[in-house]
């Protein structure tokens, strides 16, 4: 599986533990796992104001590689087997992805944590997650977010808001459903990769969605 951590569940101890302690019982389930990270709760490229985009974009992935040297350290503890590695390197830091490279970890069992975004600005960090589970030839796309999955409008906005817990790609897409950035998801499409988003606040979700229990919202 490939799990999407926003920069903002770095935020919290608490989040990053019960993310980190998931990680560790679901590699004890023999899942093979990929972590894509953002790094909004450091810098967010499209929000940064006066400064060029591209210059912007370059910091934010700058940023990612922050949580993910912080997610590594953290899955080290525990005792997992981690590998960081991002998308452009940072010598002496953090290794530089190659696919060839992540394959063979992951065949070993290692917890890959990925950052730096795709290495290229204007592009989010949900495309980062959608082209590496494409070149990971993972399953599913998990989604951790601060709500319960997709609904038919902002919940926060609208109390009728309906919570979608399946649907098609077809239709998040004709709807405008907000799954992930329309560019993420439009490949996502094109390649049918499955993605569940989640709210990653609630306990054991991850582990319960690895066990096939109805958590969030499930696009196929």
């Amino acid at each position: 599986m490939l799990l999407k951590v926003s920069g903002e569940c770095f935020s919290t101890a608490g989040t990053l533990a019960s993310v980190t302690r998931q990680l560790k019982t679901a590699r004890r389930l023999g899942v093979r796992i990929g972590v894509v990270v953002g790094g909004g709760n450091i810098l967010r490229g499209r929000d940064a104001s006066g400064i060029d985009r591209t210059v912007a974009d370059r910091a934010g992935m700058v940023a990612t590689t922050i949580n993910g040297t912080r997610l590594a350290e953290r899955l080290r503890q525990e005792g997992i087997k981690a590998r960081h590695l991002c998308a452009f390197g940072i010598p002496g830091t953090v290794e530089r992805y190659a696919i060839e490279l992540a394959r063979s970890e992951l065949r070993s069992g290692t917890v890959l944590v990925l950052s730096g975004g795709t290495g290229n600005p204007f592009f989010s960090t949900d495309s980062a997650a959608a082209l590496r589970a494409a070149e990971l030839d993972m399953e599913i796309i998990l989604k951790g977010t601060d709500v319960a999955g997709v609904y038919s409008a902002d919940p926060d906005q609208d109390p009728e808001a309906l919570l979608y817990r399946r649907l098609s790609y077809d239709r998040a897409l004709a709807e405008r459903l907000a799954v992930m950035d329309l560019t993420a998801f439009a490949f996502c499409m094109e390649q049918r990769i499955p993605i569940r988003v989640f709210d990653i606040n609630r306990p054991r979700a991850i582990i319960d969605i690895i066990k096939g229990k109805q958590i969030g919202s499930h696009i196929c």
